[in-house]
């Protein structure tokens, strides 16, 4: 019924919005700023903005500064499962680069949401993403996705990009790219990542809890479930599949920051009234973005709220997939970067970084935490100090890793010896 009433509800109102923002074009003027026109027209604008859309926007990256020349990219498919695909976003350049697996989050928004992210790897990586489909878009015979499915088309996906491969998780994905990592390093299997970034990721969630976490413990699962979850109306091609709708997950993402998304509201308004089209731009981007919604498959929502949220499965030593348990003490040769905000109110300072201890059979050389100063969770992989101090460190890990990785292939005596040490060890 709440999906039902939602779409009648956007149904009903979006002529009204078209007509908004086609008399708001024909009314606009150049250069007749805090005009009475250019005042209706900016209202126009405005309001037909505030509406949601529900298909992945663009990434737009057609090329990027590469080893000091601007280099085509091109966004090409290399595998396509029903409910994402893992998309490359291939350099025409002849330099090699590590190949990166961006993990991206599954909780609202689509992964052009980590845009920016992707352009900055992009200068010294082969960079892939998790380009997650709309669970409402995904016909109901591919049947569920829950948190199991999520970990292990991540491993899907390493294996498809091969040896060698690094992974980036941003924010949810953390705990299932680390179950991930040390589900294949308990198999040796030769796609293991030589390297795992996890950024701003509720690894545990015990710690400095947010009222994210709190909202997430003040009721049973049952309740999540009865009150939440919805079926996709017709006619879209998922009739009838159970979903967390995107709408529901804006909104609350939305009353927690109510006044300052009115004031951003209030400032777009403004800035095209006053002929300020730089600033206006700037906001009108973001919502863009931020209005693209994307339905989660109900399993994969519930079972994240229940599992990382509420009963805490990875930091306890209980979290299976399938029939097996994750044991994080099973990496040894990944390199572990975690990276947190001082201002995130999402996922607090001391919950990503809990992975340093679950992964206590990591070499202490190869583990590195990173707590930058003054950035909320979307500074930690967007903006200026997530291109200027985090990237950074970010790319270091990689490369380094990279770098020990070939080293291994042909060692040195001191390395043979070390080699065997970590076997006996082992045994």
């Amino acid at each position: 019924m709440l999906y039902r009433a939602y779409q009648t509800s956007m149904d009903a109102s979006s002529p009204m919005r078209l007509a908004a923002q086609f008399l708001g074009q024909a009314l606009w003027v150049e250069k007749t700023e805090g005009s009475a026109t250019r005042r209706i027209a900016s209202a126009l604008d405005v309001f037909a903005r505030m509406r949601l859309t529900h298909s992945r926007p663009a990434y737009g990256i057609t090329s990027v500064m590469c080893d000091g020349e601007e280099v085509p990219v091109q966004e090409v498919p290399a595998l396509v499962a029903p409910f994402g695909t893992l998309l490359h976003f291939r350099k025409e350049t002849k330099a090699k680069h590590p190949p990166v697996l961006l993990a991206a989050p599954l909780s609202g928004h689509f992964a052009t949401l980590l845009r920016e992210t992707v352009r900055t790897l992009l200068r010294d990586h082969d960079v892939y993403i998790t380009d997650w489909h709309n669970a409402r878009d995904v016909p109901l015979w591919h049947g569920g996705f829950g948190l199991d499915d999520y970990t292990l088309q991540l491993r899907s996906f390493l294996q498809a990009i091969g040896p060698g491969v690094h992974l980036v998780a941003v924010c949810q994905p953390c705990v299932a790219a680390l179950a991930a990592t040390a589900l294949m390093a308990e198999d040796d299997d030769p796609a293991t990542p030589l390297s795992l970034t996890l950024m701003a990721g509720p690894v545990d969630c015990r710690v400095n809890p947010t009222m994210v976490n709190k909202l997430a413990t003040d009721r049973p699962i049952e309740w999540f479930e009865r009150n939440l979850i919805s079926r996709v109306p017709w006619p879209h091609a998922g009739m009838m599949r159970r979903v967390y709708p995107g709408f529901v997950q804006l909104t609350a993402f939305m009353s927690m920051n109510a006044k300052r998304h009115r004031n951003q509201f209030e400032l777009l308004y403004q800035h095209l009234v006053d002929g300020e089209m730089t600033q206006a731009n700037a906001i009108r981007n973001f919502y863009d973005e931020y209005f693209a919604v994307n339905d989660l498959p109900a399993e994969f929502y519930l079972e994240t709220v229940e599992r990382v949220f509420q009963t805490y499965d990875l930091p306890r030593g209980v979290l299976t997939v399938g029939d097996r348990t994750v044991d994080p003490a099973a990496i040894r040769r990944t390199a572990l970067l975690t990276v947190e905000g001082e201002r995130d109110d999402i996922c607090s300072v001391g919950q990503t970084v809990a992975a340093q201890d679950l992964c206590s059979s990591i070499r202490p050389y190869l583990k590195t935490h990173h707590l930058q100063a003054g950035v909320g969770h979307y500074g930690v992989f967007s903006g200026s100090k997530w291109n200027q101090q985090i990237y950074p460190r970010v790319r270091e890990t990689i490369h380094a890793a990279a770098e020990l990785n070939a080293a291994r292939a042909t060692p040195t005596p001191a390395q043979r010896v070390e080699a065997a040490a970590e076997v006996l060890a082992a045994d």
